[in-house]
């Protein structure tokens, strides 16, 4: 059996940079981090050799590798010439559609456990690359590079992507403390919704074309450097207030990014001591992220409920080989 886990990741600032409609034209660029929860994905021998068997939501087991209706392990397990007597199963620990990077991690997560059945080291930007190839360019998914870099990588990094398809993996080196009080100081919650982010991302791609957008985008760029900054002066009151910034710039670049239920409990938590926040991912429903000083995080949480608080911490291991059996 082999097991691989694959972080998800937040993002903090630059989101939608990362879509090629814009760094073609103006190096786009994210500041994120990965958390310390997973996707898990597990092969192992199935009984009967003559067909393959994969279990995520759903379970199926088919003769041919092209009967496969989940597309990711189709392409995948076609481009590793994988099939007959394998079973490939995964589990995670947040559901998809919720603003995490979930359909990259599974990606990452499985080009990383076929590389080990078929006995080939792949490095980090290997697996990262290899993802955004089989998402994008082969499924034609309207996407970003950042999940797949992200998922790769661990750990809180600029990401930058550049016009010639290139991208940069910058670590950001904290002191402890401030890495700590950055992490005590981000609180989650959970909206109830999940979404598809294809929908928003396609409307913002084609939106990019408009001038008002793509400036948009451009200062949500800048943001990026403005907020590794105040993380290396240790000023994390302005980390807040430029989430909050990011946020405004990032409602204004497709119809679907924010609803009037997301509005209400941000403009609450904003009102009750968050300094800034966001919505995870593309946009519609899953997490919102707040930035809120320790002092004022009861008054806060009592203010959003009935909303699921969602603990986390911070990971920089990315992806990773958790089990390796022979038998």
């Amino acid at each position: 059996m082999i097991i691989t886990r694959t972080p998800f990741r937040i993002s903090f600032v630059g989101g939608g940079s990362d879509l090629a409609s814009f760094y073609e034209r103006s190096k786009g660029a994210v500041l994120s981090t990965t958390i310390n929860k997973y996707m898990y994905i597990s092969s192992h021998k199935f009984f009967v050799e003559s067909k393959t068997r994969v279990k995520y939501s759903k379970t199926e087991t088919v003769d041919r590798l092209e009967d496969l209706q989940h597309p990711i392990l189709k392409t995948v397990m076609q481009d590793f010439g994988i099939s007959g007597g394998i079973e490939v199963s995964s589990i995670a620990d947040v559901p998809a559609g919720t603003g995490m990077g979930s359909s990259s991690s599974f990606t990452v997560g499985l080009l990383h456990n076929m590389h080990v059945i078929t006995r080939q080291y792949a490095s980090k930007e290997a697996l990262a690359s290899g993802a955004c190839r089989v998402e994008i360019d082969l499924l034609k998914e309207p996407i970003g590079k950042q999940d797949q870099y992200a998922a790769a990588f661990g750990g809180l990094n600029i990401i930058e992507f550049n016009p010639n398809g290139t991208v940069n993996v910058e670590p950001l080196f904290l002191k402890k403390e401030v890495y700590t009080r950055l992490q005590e100081n981000l609180l989650m919650f959970y909206t109830g919704d999940q979404r598809s982010a294809s929908k928003i991302l396609a409307e913002q791609n084609k939106n990019t074309s408009q001038q008002d957008k793509f400036k948009a985008l451009q200062q949500m760029v800048s943001l990026v450097y403005e907020l590794r900054d105040t993380l290396y002066n240790e000023d994390l009151s302005s980390f807040g207030k430029l989430l909050h910034e990011n946020w405004l710039l990032k409602k204004s670049l497709a119809s679907g990014v924010s609803n009037p239920v997301i509005d209400n409990a941000y403009q609450t938590a904003i009102g009750n001591g968050a300094l800034g926040g966001k919505l995870l991912g593309a946009g519609g429903g899953g997490f919102l992220l707040f930035y809120c000083e320790k002092q004022n995080q009861p008054k806060l949480i009592e203010a959003l409920k009935p909303l699921k608080q969602f603990d986390f911490k911070f990971e920089q291991e990315g992806s990773k080989l958790i089990h390796f059996s022979d038998e």
